[in-house]
């Protein structure tokens, strides 16, 4: 058995995880990443590798030494493909986006954090949480049989989605929320593909619903001629059959006609709201393994940066001042302000969507145009002026009834929304905070008609 010393030991390479590590690093601190991969596959990490929030991303890794792994800056809009109404719907999307090739983001991101200082042990499997007293000193695994174990101050969670640092580690007396089942998640699968000839949709996004309302298709343009394709779907559902729909969907494309297979993964990812916690004792997640990913796009990457950033920095603090226990809170509270708030009040959007029949939520997304939906999709609030309430009215006649619905839901969502910008600022408040959050959620579910998610 190998046992390690380290001020911080993070579990998991991916975005979370680099940007936790390098934050570290750079100030110092003996870091450690453990990562299941080996030195090959590490970063090789299922995506559909669209980036929005390109134009920004922490000083430990900037721009500059990913910006090598932006293959398409040209993409501009979302493009909607509505076939039951024979339409497509054009949305527009706020901010720099891009497409990348996430294996090389995957390797760009692993270089920046060794070169910060890091230390790598890839091929290592952890399976255990390592506990005095409650608090988490470190995690255990496995490398090519042997048994490794790593001591820490803080360890950082970036083992992704439903974490097995979660379901070994004791956290019945801590803040961290355990309020986490698998319906919360959805899986995804995609493809990338070689076409023979340029698409002529390479500055969108495009997204097709499923024949069930749990899940999407999409194709993002990596290149003109190489194309990410693949679907998100909800765990409670068959996943061949959704699969089935993505081969089928291929098969009727022309300009997928010819095409090449080049590589295949799979992946699962939160469709949640944040963790209301996502700290205790020693312990902090970051990234998908904290649900911090936009409900309704599954987009995560620049979130997942941020969330690696704010917990080192309150991990470097905790450890200075010797109060490893009491010092990570903060960390909740900055994600909340920067983005947790708005990804809580997208999910009331997930929640109606249980609840509608994909027909009818189709035909009324038709009718609709785009801004109001960019804004909804991205900011959690969509504010309607005079001339996008008359263009609205004149293509929803006969969506009255769901328009109005919708509505009653935003102003539940913006309600929502308000309470999260009021996130506790100390953990002996958070249950009265939970206790009014909930009695929101009640009223989204009276008025939705969905099943509690939580």
């Amino acid at each position: 058995m190998s046992t390690h010393e380290y001020d911080i030991v993070v579990v998991g390479s991916g975005t979370s995880g680099c940007y936790a590590a390098a934050t570290a690093a750079h100030e110092g601190l003996d870091v450690a990443v453990v990562e299941r991969k080996d030195e090959t596959e590490a970063g090789h990490i299922a995506c559909g590798d669209a980036l929005k929030g390109a134009d920004s991303f922490p000083d430990a890794i900037p721009k500059s030494k990913i910006e090598s792994s932006f293959t398409n800056t040209g993409v501009d809009h979302g493009r909607f493909e509505i076939p039951s109404e024979d339409t497509v719907l054009n949305i527009p999307v706020p901010g720099e986006l891009a497409v990348i090739d996430r294996w090389e983001y995957g390797r760009k991101i692993i270089e920046a954090t060794e070169a910060a200082g890091a230390e790598f042990h890839y091929d290592t499997v952890v399976s255990d949480v390592l506990q005095e007293n409650g608090r988490v000193t470190g995690v255990r695994g496995k490398r090519k049989g042997e048994v490794e174990t790593f001591h820490a101050d803080i360890t950082i969670d970036a083992a992704g989605a439903l974490s097995v640092l979660q379901d070994n580690a004791d956290l019945s007396d801590a803040t961290f929320d355990t309020n986490v089942s698998y319906s919360q998640f959805c899986s995804a699968y995609r493809e990338i593909v070689e076409v023979p000839e340029p698409v002529d949709w390479d500055d969108a996004l495009v997204f097709k619903p499923t024949d069930r309302a749990s899940g999407y298709l999409w194709y993002f343009p990596r290149t003109p001629t190489t194309i990410n394709v693949g679907l998100g779907f909800q765990m409670t559902e068959e996943p061949m059959k959704l699969v089935q729909d993505l081969k089928k969907d291929l098969r009727s494309r022309p300009e997928f006609e010819g095409a090449e297979v080049v590589d295949k993964l799979g992946a699962a990812l939160p469709t949640r709201r944040p963790y209301d916690s996502a700290t205790a004792p020693g312990l902090v997640a970051v990234g998908d393994a904290a649900g911090l990913v936009n409900p309704t796009t599954g987009g995560g990457i620049a979130g997942a940066a941020y969330s690696g950033q704010y917990a080192a920095e309150e991990a470097i603090w905790a450890i200075s001042s010797g109060r490893t226990d009491e010092e990570l809170w903060r960390y909740n509270e900055r994600v909340m302000d920067h983005f947790g708030a708005r990804y809580a009040a997208l999910d009331v959007y997930n929640v109606l969507s249980t609840a509608v029949e994909v027909d009818e939520l189709t035909s009324m997304l038709a009718s609709l145009p785009g801004e109001p939906i960019a804004e909804a999709l991205y900011s959690g609030k969509a504010s309607i002026g005079p001339k996008t309430a008359l263009q609205t009215l004149r293509g929803a006649i006969g969506h009255l009834d769901q328009l109005w619905e919708i509505y009653q839901v935003r102003n539940l969502a913006e309600e929502l929304l308000d309470h999260y910008e009021s996130y506790p600022d100390r953990p002996s408040a958070l249950p009265r905070w939970q206790e009014q959050r909930d009695s929101i959620m009640e009223r989204v579910y009276e008025r939705t008609g969905a099943d509690p998610k939580y």
